[in-house]
């Protein structure tokens, strides 16, 4: 998926016992011609890392990904963990972001009992506008990616390739799909789910700023809260937010929980900060960025996203 997608290059470190694998760390080159080279496991997603039986199996998965940082010339590796690993050679982290999960009841009734007030009103005045909702795949992709796009122009953010979300759709065929929300035949909201083993995550998703005041964000995620709970889903899981930020707000009034991001860096040259939207001349060309035409950031952003890890 992150090949097709993004133009990653994937890499696979297993450790093996008499033919039985007992750990594995999977990870992504990712180039571009702007930043550099990045080893990361994984990029995209929100968690990755090492995965493996023991302490030791875990520091030898790690010693190889650092000989491949080196011999590939990256910047740094970063490894998406989620409770921290102990390595004498990483040499920063970030930790200022958190996964927001909800844990699922078994049925819509008492999904809806479990919103606070203020959320159930909004909810309803989302349902009361008359938006029409569907679902679907790869058919759905176009109507998706012009919401996405159009919101990732308005934050200043590189959008990713559309053969990304073509992929996810391909590669997660029956576990992967698309939700849009319509005013009459346009498209005003747009989020692609991924169902995983218990637990349904939403990597990306937009609505259009204009229509705030209609509620369509809080009528989107009410539906994928309740597609996931069809789906016998134990639970959603809302992605990454720094904390207090007004993104992590909208994620704990569904009731979603904080559990731990740790990112660990084997860093080579410059500082984990300068991959980091606020830091540095960025603000600047944030800014830019929000004021070009559409077609220019569409052209231009998926070449930029593929090198950013």
């Amino acid at each position: 998926m992150l090949e097709k997608g993004l133009g990653h290059r994937p890499i696979l470190i297993q450790a093996l016992r008499e033919d039985r694998v007992i750990g594995e760390l999977p990870l992504v080159l990712v180039s571009g011609p702007i930043f550099g080279k990045f080893l990361v496991g994984l990029s995209y997603i929100n968690s990755g890392g090492v995965r493996a039986t023991d302490a030791e199996v875990q520091k030898k998965l790690i010693d190889q990904a650092i000989k491949l940082t080196e011999e590939h010339g990256c910047r740094y590796l970063e490894l998406r963990h989620e409770t921290p690993i102990a390595h004498s050679q990483f040499n920063a982290e970030l930790n200022t972001k958190v996964h927001k999960r909800l844990e699922l009841p078994g049925s819509i009734d008492e999904l809806r009992k479990a919103l606070k007030g203020k959320v159930r009103n909004q909810v309803k005045k989302g349902e009361s506008q008359g938006f029409r909702i569907a679902w679907g795949g790869t058919d759905l992709v176009e109507d998706f990616y012009r919401v996405f796009s159009i919101r990732m122009r308005e934050l200043g953010t590189p959008v990713y390739s559309k053969k990304l979300f073509l992929s996810i759709c391909a590669e997660f065929s029956g576990s992967s799909e698309i939700c849009c929300v319509y005013d009459g035949d346009k498209v005003i909201g747009a989020a692609i789910l991924v169902h995983g083993d218990q637990i349904t995550e939403v990597p990306s998703a937009a609505t259009l700023i204009s229509y705030n005041k209609s509620n369509v964000n809080m009528l989107m995620y009410w539906q994928l809260l309740c597609r996931s709970v069809e789906r016998r889903q134990k639970a959603f899981d809302f992605g990454r937010a720094t904390i207090d930020s007004p993104t992590y707000k909208f994620k704990k009034q569904w009731g979603a929980t904080s559990h731990p991001a740790h990112w660990q860096y084997y860093l080579r040259k410059g500082r984990v900060d300068d991959m980091r939207p606020d830091s540095g001349k960025k603000k600047f060309i944030i800014q830019i960025w929000k004021h070009l035409p559409l077609w220019v950031t569409n052209r231009l952003g998926p070449y930029i996203v593929r090198g950013i890890p």
